[in-house]
């Protein structure tokens, strides 16, 4: 497949981090493989945000694995969209599930799964899980490995 063709708003460009999350950010390209079933992961283990009411940081670990359908995610676009929320001021639920619901608007994947490990403020970390539907049975997905967290 050839990808000189592809208009890509971040790929091979010098980028600014947005201001803020913006789904526009984020490209989509072909699945290259769509007739095979596998899963995509991808980590974000220095995952930034602000609290809404005390602007302090928050902190996660996030994996978003997904299951494509006729697109992939282009990793450069996911990686400055997430960056994006570096001084959004959200609670870590509105974050974790924003991010999904907004990969499933521009994938429309077979499925997809989010996880945020949100490191702990005041001695409790907040874990936040969502899924688009029941866990595929014929792709391999890995598990979540809770004992990866350090700090925690």
């Amino acid at each position: 497949m050839s990808y000189d063709k592809i208009k890509f708003s971040s790929l091979g460009k010098n980028n600014i981090i947005p201001n803020k999350p913006d789904p526009k950010t984020l490209d989509k390209v072909v699945n290259p493989k769509k007739n095979s079933k596998y899963c995509v992961r991808f980590t974000c283990p220095e995952f930034t945000s602000i609290c809404p009411v005390t602007s302090q940081p928050d902190y996660a670990n996030l994996i978003i694995d997904y299951v494509p359908s006729r697109y992939i995610v282009e990793s450069k676009s996911l990686k400055l969209y997430l960056q994006g929320y570096r001084n959004h001021g959200a609670f870590h639920e509105d974050c974790t599930i924003s991010i999904a619901e907004d990969l499933v608007k521009l994938l429309k994947p077979n499925w997809l799964r989010i996880a945020g490990f949100w490191y702990p403020r005041g001695g409790i970390p907040i874990d936040v899980f969502w899924q688009s539907s029941k866990k595929p049975s014929n792709v391999l997905v890995p598990e979540l490995n809770y004992s990866i967290y350090k700090g925690r």
